[in-house]
């Protein structure tokens, strides 16, 4: 959408440069990308999970996920080198603000017993993880053609040097982080 990046150059952008002090708009920590992961163990067995998570993933973000393999072999897993056994998408630009707005908009609320995400999530590095433990929370997935629920990462990568920076950034853009 649009309206979130025109949001973050009008409002969230002066409101950093305020708080911190910086001295060149280039300073302003901004986000960068936002890449969602989706890891089924069972794919190693049926092929035609992979294909139902990358239909998922292509409802939910506008964009044809990557399928990705095993790298080394695993005896205790049953896993041999080049399996398929996840898929994964990253979002830049556009959809990274659309799907942006729509998660922290209309999936998040959606959550049973929501509260607010874990503001304690960030890496060191001012990028932000977060785990949802099921894909019906998006509005574009039907409830009656799922053949089982799934869960996701998602990681939102910033250019902020810090925790507090990124912290602020996310809130500004319409973080629900827990009090």
């Amino acid at each position: 959408m649009a309206r979130l990046k025109e949001y973050y150059v009008n409002d969230v952008a002066p409101a950093l440069m305020k708080k911190f002090g910086y001295k060149s708009v280039m300073q302003i920590p901004k986000l960068e990308k936002i890449v969602i992961n989706v890891g089924c163990g069972e794919a190693r067995d049926n092929q035609k999970m992979i294909d139902a998570i990358v239909s998922d993933m292509m409802k939910i973000t506008g964009q044809r996920p990557v399928v990705c393999k095993a790298k080394k072999s695993v005896a205790n897993f049953k896993l041999r080198q080049g399996m398929s056994i996840g898929a994964k998408v990253t979002l830049r630009s556009e959809k990274m603000y659309e799907f942006l707005d729509r998660l922290f908009n209309i999936a998040l609320p959606r959550v049973r017993d929501f509260r607010g995400i874990n503001a304690n999530s960030f890496d060191g590095r001012g990028n932000y993880n977060m785990g949802l433990k099921e894909q019906l929370i998006f509005p574009e997935i039907d409830y009656d053609k799922i053949d089982k629920i799934r869960g996701m990462d998602i990681c939102f990568v910033t250019t902020a040097k810090t925790d507090e920076e990124a912290r602020e950034l996310l809130t500004l853009m319409g973080a629900p982080f827990a009090k």
